[in-house]
C-alpha cells in the first residue's frame, strides 16, 4: 500500500511529519495517544479502512517520531496541539474530516471539535476521559485491585520520587498488562512506538506514568462543554481500559448525538484486542454518519 509522506513546517518554526494512505473521498484523521507516542502503533491496524474507501491520515505530532522534538517545555500544552492539528488539516487540503483520538487524542479531539466545529464531520472518542480529576479517582480504584500492600509501595515511592525503583515498576507493568493491552504478545507496530516515546510532552502535560497526573492536564475537565459538539459521534473502550468505561459513559451522556460500545475482551487497543469488533463497529458509524 503507497505510502505519502509529507513534512509540513508549523508557525512555530517547527516540522512535523504526516502519512497519508489511500484516494478515497472521506479522510479519517488520526490523533494518537500519548502525548509524545509516534502515529504508527494507532495508524497502521486503521489501513485496513483503504480498501473500503477512506482515505486514513495520521501525524507524528510534534515532539515525537520523525517530526521534530524542540527542547521548549512551552511548546507542550493542548492549546498549540489543537492548533498543530489544524494547520496539518489546511497543510494537507483534507477539508472536513472524521476525527478519531486515541487517549491522549481525545482530549486534543475534543478541543478541536470546540475550537473548530464546521471542519469536522463525525468524531470517534476512542479509549478516552474528558475529565482528569474522575479519571484519577478511576485510576486510583483499578490500582486498589493490587492490594491495600502494593497501593501503599507505590504512593510511598510517588512521594519520595523513586519512580524507578524495580517494585514500583513492577506493579506499573503489572497495570499496563491489565489496562493497556490484554494480549500476551504486543503488536509490533505499539511496541515500535512505545520504543521511540517521547517522554518530555507526556511528563509535562501528564505525569510520570499512565497512573499518575501530575502535568499541566491534571484539572482539565470539557464534559461540561461536550454538549456543543453536535457531529455525530462515537465513544469507545475497551471494558478493562484503563481509562474506563465510567470515563467514556460521561462524555456519551454529555454528547447530543453519540454512541457508545464498550468491547468485553478489551482495555486500551481494542483495536488490536478485539479488531474484526471493532472495526466494524467503526465502519458502521462512518457508513451511517455518511
Amino acid at each position: 500500500m503507497q505510502t505519502i509522506t509529507r513534512r509540513i513546517t508549523l508557525r512555530e518554526g517547527h516540522d512535523v511529519v504526516a502519512y497519508i494512505h489511500g484516494e478515497g473521498d472521506r479522510t479519517l484523521l488520526l490523533a494518537n495517544g500519548g502525548p509524545g507516542l509516534p502515529n504508527l502503533y494507532l495508524r497502521d491496524p486503521h489501513l485496513r479502512l483503504v480498501p473500503q474507501g477512506y482515505r486514513i491520515v495520521g501525524w507524528d505530532q510534534l515532539g515525537c517520531g520523525a517530526s521534530d522534538r524542540p527542547d521548549d517545555p512551552g511548546l507542550w500544552t493542548l492549546e498549540r496541539y489543537v492548533g498543530e492539528a489544524e494547520q496539518v488539516r489546511r497543510a494537507l487540503d483534507l477539508g472536513p474530516v472524521d476525527f478519531l483520538g486515541h487517549s491522549w487524542g481525545t482530549w486534543l479531539g475534543t478541543e478541536y471539535c470546540l475550537t473548530h466545529p464546521d471542519n469536522v464531520r463525525s468524531y470517534i472518542i476512542a479509549d478516552g476521559a474528558c475529565d482528569i480529576p474522575h479519571l484519577v479517582g478511576e485510576l486510583n480504584r483499578l490500582r486498589l485491585a493490587l492490594g491495600s500492600e502494593t497501593v501503599t509501595m507505590m504512593v510511598a515511592h510517588e512521594a519520595a520520587g523513586t519512580l524507578d525503583h524495580p517494585e514500583y515498576q513492577a506493579a506499573v507493568t503489572l497495570l499496563n498488562h491489565r489496562h493497556v493491552c490484554r494480549l500476551k504478545h504486543w503488536p509490533e507496530p505499539l511496541t515500535a512506538s512505545l520504543a521511540q516515546w517521547n517522554m518530555a510532552p507526556y511528563v509535562a502535560m501528564q505525569g510520570p506514568n499512565e497512573f499518575t497526573y501530575t502535568g499541566n492536564m491534571k484539572d482539565w475537565n470539557r464534559v461540561p462543554a461536550m454538549g456543543a459538539i453536535k457531529v455525530p459521534c462515537l465513544v469507545l473502550a475497551g471494558k478493562y481500559d484503563e481509562l474506563t468505561p465510567a470515563c467514556s459513559l460521561r462524555m456519551h451522556m454529555a454528547l447530543p448525538n453519540s454512541r457508545i460500545r464498550i468491547f468485553d475482551h478489551s482495555s486500551h487497543m481494542p483495536f488490536y484486542e478485539e479488531p474484526d469488533a471493532y472495526f466494524a463497529e467503526l465502519t458502521d458509524f462512518l457508513e451511517k454518519s455518511a
